[in-house]
């Protein structure tokens, strides 16, 4: 069976639709760079569509009737929205999965120090990532300080043309020969992704200094000018201390918009598309998706790149919760129902692909692998190495969706991870799996996934929404 270019099939129209869609999910990426930017941009344009806030709902006791739109925020990292269908909620839900945190860097909780001459900030990085990729790069600094009174510092610096940008540097190649003999997950190491963010000292006469007060910045400014200078910018400018790096949240990121690449302009080059691309297009399907029968629900959620662990993570009893308040609020409420309804659903796990990469060809089986262009791809297995970790998706459904996609003539193709024994992955699957549901891996296939700069189709962007809004509508 072939692999059929979705390009081929477009006329006028679909161009234009494209195009647009395409325009729209770049401007997307290049300003929401962390689950915190994605959950608030997600929540407005789910409000300028119509969804109330689930608290609200639920503290004017507001019944909810088919047709009704309501949203749940967990710590503004993690949202679900949820469309309420006319089918009663006992008989299932169309359940769309995605993630919208990406690897990155951290800063650590007490990560300012200086040395001979600059000022760096130590890191943790999150996520898996090839470590000598994040060196030499115009980097970002996203998040949020949170001072102990309750105020929280937005931090967003590196993204405007009159920013700075920070850096983490590396060895020259006129001194690198030891550093070339080593293995791959060692050129460079962890705690060598310090983040360059300054240079320049303190300047204090003599005099200034000896009359310093103790633990002031001038008394540090005789030893440490530069880290002084510093903690003098960050008070004056964005109005914290040092203190407060140990209740901040910031995440370094490659600085810079997502573009169009290639000269046809045919692809897309941006930092986060594992897995905001799928993120993306299950929120505009969520929101665009009409004559809902069965309730639309779209998640969107933090921490799957460390393992969906913590109270924003898929493995917390948010959905769980969240479901049972809204069956609550419709009047269908009760333990049994709500297992009953979970059970009942379908779900498409939102997530990226690995796309063939003629440079890489090697670690693919040609004829199971996604290839960019061709549409939609569905991995009805993940895991690693004889499936180990894999939700594996039955025939029976995969018979449904193949029927769901046809119907909305969605391109779309099937594919693996790799070869069998080269490695693997998994998706937050697995966990809504355990519920009883049907689940299957569905997503955009990427090229250089979890690099800083990844790579996408712009007809395969097309196709998920396409393919997201033919699941979410279906009966």
């Amino acid at each position: 069976m072939g692999k059929k270019n979705a390009w081929k099939s477009y006329d006028a129209a679909d161009e234009a639709q494209l195009n647009q869609l395409n325009n729209d999910y770049i401007d997307f990426i290049s300003t929401c760079k962390t689950e915190r930017e994605c959950a608030n941009r997600a929540i407005e344009m789910a409000r300028e569509a119509g969804y109330i806030s689930l608290e609200e709902a639920r503290i004017q006791k507001r019944p909810l009737a088919p047709g009704a739109k309501v949203y749940a925020s967990v710590y503004g990292k993690t949202v679900m929205l949820v469309h309420l269908g006319k089918r009663p909620l006992e008989e299932g839900f169309n359940i769309l999965g995605a993630h919208i945190d990406s690897p990155r860097l951290d800063i650590k909780q007490n990560p300012l120090y200086e040395a001979q001459g600059f000022a760096l900030l130590d890191t943790h990085y999150y996520g898996g990532i090839k470590k000598y990729q994040w060196v030499t790069l115009p980097l970002a600094i996203h998040g949020v300080v949170v001072k102990p009174n309750g105020e929280s510092i937005t931090v967003n610096v590196g993204e405007d043309a009159t920013d700075p940008v920070f850096c983490v540097t590396d060895l020259l190649i006129h001194l690198g020969a030891d550093q070339l003999e080593k293995k791959g997950g060692k050129v460079v190491e962890g705690e060598d992704l310090d983040l360059l963010v300054g240079s320049r000292p303190f300047v204090l006469d003599k005099q200034d200094i000896k009359d310093a007060a103790e633990g002031s910045l001038e008394e540090m400014a005789a030893t440490s000018p530069v880290k002084a200078a510093l903690l003098s910018l960050f008070q004056d400018k964005y109005g914290f201390t040092e203190e407060d790096f140990l209740s901040a949240e910031l995440e370094v990121v490659p600085a810079g918009r997502a573009r169009s690449c290639g000269f046809d302009a045919s692809m897309v080059l941006g930092y986060g598309q594992d897995d905001r691309v799928c993120a993306y297009t299950s929120l505009i399907a969520q929101l665009e998706a009409e004559d809902i029968q069965r309730t639309a629900i779209c998640l969107l959620v933090d921490k799957e790149e460390i393992g969906s662990v913590g109270a924003t993570g898929m493995t917390s009893l948010f959905f769980e919760n969240t479901v049972a308040e809204i069956m609550e609020l419709a009047g269908q409420g009760g333990d049994l129902a709500r297992r009953r309804a979970l059970a009942a659903s379908d779900m498409l796990s939102s997530d990226v692909s690995a796309g063939l990469d003629p440079l890489y060809a090697s670690a693919f089986e040609e004829k199971n692998a996604a290839h960019l262009g061709c549409g939609l791809v569905f991995n009805k297995f993940t895991g690693a190495r004889g499936k180990s970790g894999s939700n594996d998706a039955n025939a029976e459904y995969m018979a449904k969706i193949r029927a769901i996609m046809d119907g909305g003539a969605v391109r779309f193709q099937t594919a693996e991870l790799g070869k069998v024994d080269q490695g693997g992955g998994g998706t937050i699957a697995y966990i809504l799996a355990k519920y009883g549901m049907n689940v299957i891996d569905c997503g955009v296939a990427v090229l250089s996934m979890h690099a800083p700069w990844e790579v996408a189709s712009k007809a395969d962007i097309y196709e998920a929404k396409k393919g997201y809004i033919a699941f979410l509508q279906q009966a």
